[in-house]
């Protein structure tokens, strides 16, 4: 038996392949479908099963897509009420595979219809559990992302209770050795406190992750529901995407109009201009957004962008503009690009302002300073006493709460979302205010010993 995982950075999350003898399943595949056809094809095995353990918030899952091209079955809990061909596999069903076997148990607490899979090995011992969003290392799924979304819709408070009952009558019953394979690692918004490894036993986590402490229900339940991180936009829409089922990836991105480097957008257009913001600031299409094209890219255009707007993508280069257009469509989001153009001269019509940073060290106190750091950064410590704090994830509904009596000044932890709301704010205030992006410089004021002004 091999376990393979196959991981996105960016999105900080896994999927799994278990292959025995000539048959293979596919556990919570992402978009593009081709590294399991590769890994199926070195091991001279067949794609017969893909298992889905819930409907998937912060990606777009291959799964109808993989089911087509290869002809195995997906299987998925009859909770999901699933608008695709589907087997239903939920708790004590079994799906065999050349000796081992995978079977279902029911873990609701990230969502109501959430399963894991266990893997029994040829000698009918547990091996590993695939845990979805249900158990990280180091954390469990958040409970607060089905209040509108999905087949079955439930409050908060109900899936943390749920997810209490999961971790105490599932997961602490498991054998220590028994290897945990969860769906995301750290820089996923599905949990709060991921840990940075991948994997781990459930003898590991009863010592380290804390939601497998001995406490009451009720202090497990405020822990879980404290402190959870924003919800991007794009959340709910992947859900009914994933439930629904996604367009095959290829003709997806074919779709998608490759406009001539430079071409003129259409006035009024929602533009995402995805170059490094050094450039971006050096010229630009007026009203653009600057969402570099880095590690973060899908999550914070999931969050800045409506999933049913139509929009733009500018991009540095043709090349960066493919890369755009792939990492759009991993989100689900190639459905609504209406084309993607890579950046000249031609299209130039705002430049961006240098701020005196020798004259801000001296007189922070005649900026506005907006912090765009996340709540949880916050709790950690201000850089600037007196900031304005706006998460960038609120900042599109909220910029009109700040004064434009001074210049604005924004900063948040590195760089790369200060560039995207500084892009926002020029926008939405237009000449109303002087804008400046204090970028990588705030890393000079965030190693002072006390929060500067």
């Amino acid at each position: 038996m091999i376990i393979e995982r196959f991981y996105d950075e960016a999105l900080a999350q896994a999927s799994y392949m278990v292959v025995a003898g000539d048959k293979a399943a596919v556990i919570d595949p992402a978009r593009n479908p081709n590294p399991f056809y590769e890994f199926a094809k070195e091991n001279d095995a067949k794609i017969v099963a893909i298992i889905e353990t819930h409907p998937h918030a912060d990606f777009v899952s291959s799964h109808e897509e993989m089911a087509r091209h290869t002809g195995g079955k997906i299987y998925v809990s009859e909770l999901v009420g699933a608008d695709y061909p589907h087997e239903t596999f939920d708790e004590g069903d079994v799906i065999p595979l050349n000796g081992i076997k995978l079977k279902a148990i029911h873990t609701p607490g990230h969502s109501p219809d959430s399963i894991s899979i266990m893997v029994e090995d040829e000698h009918g011992k547990d091996k590993a559990v695939f845990t979805g969003d249900s158990l990280f290392i180091g954390d469990v799924g958040r409970p607060d992302l089905r209040e509108k979304a999905g087949n079955i819709q439930a409050k908060r408070e109900e899936m943390a209770e749920q997810m209490y009952e999961t971790i105490h009558n599932k997961f602490m019953k498991m054998a220590d050795h028994v290897e945990v394979m969860p769906a995301h690692g750290a820089g996923s918004l599905c949990g709060k406190n991921l840990s940075d490894k991948l994997q781990s036993t459930i003898k590991e986590q009863k010592e380290e992750n804390w939601a497998l402490k001995p406490m009451s229900k009720e202090e497990f339940m405020d822990t879980l529901l404290e402190g959870q991180p924003f919800i991007p936009k794009y959340f709910k829409y992947d859900v009914g995407m994933n439930k629904e089922g996604a367009p095959d990836l290829q003709p997806s991105l074919d779709q998608v109009e490759r406009l001539e480097p430079g071409t003129k957008l259409p006035k009024d257009a929602i533009i995402v201009d995805t170059r490094p913001e050094d450039q971006f600031k050096q010229g630009h299409v007026q009203g653009a957004i600057n969402i570099q094209l880095g590690e973060k890219f899908e999550t914070w255009l999931g969050t800045l962008i409506e999933p049913e707007a139509n929009f733009y993508f500018v991009a540095e280069n043709e090349e960066a503009a493919e890369e755009t257009v792939y990492r759009a469509a991993k989100i689900g989001y190639e459905q609504n690009l209406q084309g993607v153009t890579a950046y000249t001269d031609d299209l130039k019509e705002e430049k961006g302002e240098t701020l005196d940073l020798q004259h801000f060290r001296e007189h922070p106190n005649e900026f506005t300073i907006v912090d765009v750091r996340n709540d949880s950064e916050l709790e950690e410590g201000k850089i600037f006493e007196n900031a304005v704090h706006i998460p960038l994830a609120e900042l599109p509904d909220r910029a009109g709460e700040l004064s434009t009596d001074k210049p604005l000044v924004v900063h948040c932890a590195g760089g790369y979302r200060s560039a995207a709301a500084y892009s926002i704010l020029e926008n939405k205030l237009g000449d109303k205010a002087e804008v400046y992006d204090l970028s990588e410089a705030v890393e000079e004021f965030d190693k002072k010993e006390e929060p500067v002004g």
